[in-house]
């Protein structure tokens, strides 16, 4: 059989679509926490407490809350 018959590659196929699923999950898991975050930003918002005292309190700027906000 030459190199390249993909059945001689099995594990690694097999490998490669393991680890493909796993990197799905995790961006899916990604999207909620996302999504977490931002409702409970908006929430402190809500609240009246300003995008930059939550920026100043996660240590990122203010215009990245404004970005994670909008999305």
């Amino acid at each position: 059989m030459a190199d390249n018959d993909p059945s001689l590659h099995e594990p690694t196929f097999t490998r490669i679509k393991d680890v493909r699923a796993k990197a799905m999950h995790h961006a899916r898991l990604a999207q909620e926490f996302a999504a977490e975050r931002r409702e409970l930003m908006q929430s402190l918002v809500d609240r009246g407490v300003s995008q930059a005292d939550i920026a100043r309190e996660l240590g990122v700027t203010r215009q990245a809350i404004q970005k994670m906000l909008a999305c």
